[in-house]
């Protein structure tokens, strides 16, 4: 069986008792940074092997994975913070288990993109999620173009090393619509910042930009 754990996007009290049950009761955990996830279980007391399956080396991984998973072992799929697939690996492995009618479920959680959109003051009743830019301006410029016309709310992740690029660029395909830019979500001092791209680009210049951070762009009728 393979499980989806989602686990704390920042603070590791927004654990839930389930995830924790599953880590506990799985044969093998495995991991896309095996160290992040050994100071996880080990602050909870959980002791288990683990197997790397990060972005570079999932193909390669994946046929160990599907062993463990063909011979009966329950092995829990973990990323670095929050859910499993979502802008994370995973997504080959769940379609390799499926393919083989092994029993795949997940444990809900932290997401990012959702806490975000919730604490943007922009519409959640419809939104589409982006993902990652890339990281070439005229790239992004013509990815950014994909969604003009949406009425949706767009999430994005973005860097700290490319953000106020991605918000210039967004600025020069979208015009100045509303946004809401959210920072260390969960933590001390999480923050989120809102306001028109225009305003909140010159907000985070002034700003130390660290961490990852999620944009949350307001659709083309709002």
């Amino acid at each position: 069986m393979l499980i989806l754990v989602a686990t704390p996007i920042g603070n590791l009290g927004d654990i839930s008792q389930r995830a924790l049950a599953a880590l506990e009761n799985a044969d093998v955990v495995v991991s896309e940074d095996t160290r992040k996830t050994g100071f996880l279980l080990n602050h909870f007391g959980i002791q288990k092997p683990q197997i790397s399956f990060r972005e570079d080396n999932e193909q390669r991984a994946l046929p160990k994975v599907m062993e463990f998973l063909e011979l009966g072992k329950t092995v829990a799929l973990v990323t670095d913070a929050g859910t499993p697939s979502i802008s994370d690996p995973g997504f080959i492995l769940v379609r390799s288990a499926i393919e083989k009618a092994i029993e795949v479920s997940a444990v809900p959680g932290p997401t990012a993109l959702i806490m975000a959109l919730v604490l943007s003051g922009l519409p959640v009743h419809s939104f589409t999620f982006r993902g990652f830019p890339p990281r070439k301006s005229a790239a992004r410029q013509r990815w950014l173009e994909i969604d003009c016309d949406s009425p949706h709310t767009l999430i994005f992740y973005e860097s700290p090393h490319r953000l106020l690029a991605f918000l210039q660029d967004a600025q020069a395909v979208y015009g100045n619509r509303r946004c809401a830019v959210a920072n260390d979500l969960t933590k001390k001092f999480e923050t989120v910042y809102r306001g028109t791209l225009k305003e909140v680009s010159e907000q985070l210049a002034r700003e130390k930009l660290l961490g990852e951070y999620v944009v949350v762009i307001a659709g083309a009728e709002d």
